[in-house]
């Protein structure tokens, strides 16, 4: 998978909800078996299941072995792909942010007079 595929693949899979809730849970408690991952979800382990091969499929998570459990881990490097990405337009942000900073200074400065 190129960079461009990876980047739509990691997009892709933090669009959804439900992965993004997933990948928080991972992130803060560590690894974790699916049924685990499934537990504050209203739907079925099949679904969730679908969840997890897209965020595998996408790099995110990553699967062990462990006797017959495979526990699931985070993988964090493929956000690193988007910081990147998104680094690039950090400069309209920062700009944008202080032309509002700027436009708020002086709304208080009439207010004063």
């Amino acid at each position: 998978m190129n960079q461009s595929e990876q980047l739509d693949a990691v997009f892709m899979a933090l669009a959804n909800p439900t992965r993004r809730a997933i990948l928080a849970r991972l992130a803060q408690q560590g690894e974790a078996a699916v049924n685990t991952l499934a537990e504050p979800f209203e739907m079925s382990l099949p679904a969730i299941s679908k969840h997890i091969r897209v965020l595998e499929a996408a790099g995110l998570i990553t699967r062990g072995r462990n006797a017959q459990f495979r526990p699931c881990t985070l993988n964090a490097k493929p956000l690193e792909a988007v910081a990147h990405w998104t680094d690039q337009y950090r400069h309209i942000w920062d700009a944008r942010f202080d032309a509002m900073d700027h436009i708020i200074q002086a709304m208080k400065e009439t207010e004063d007079d």
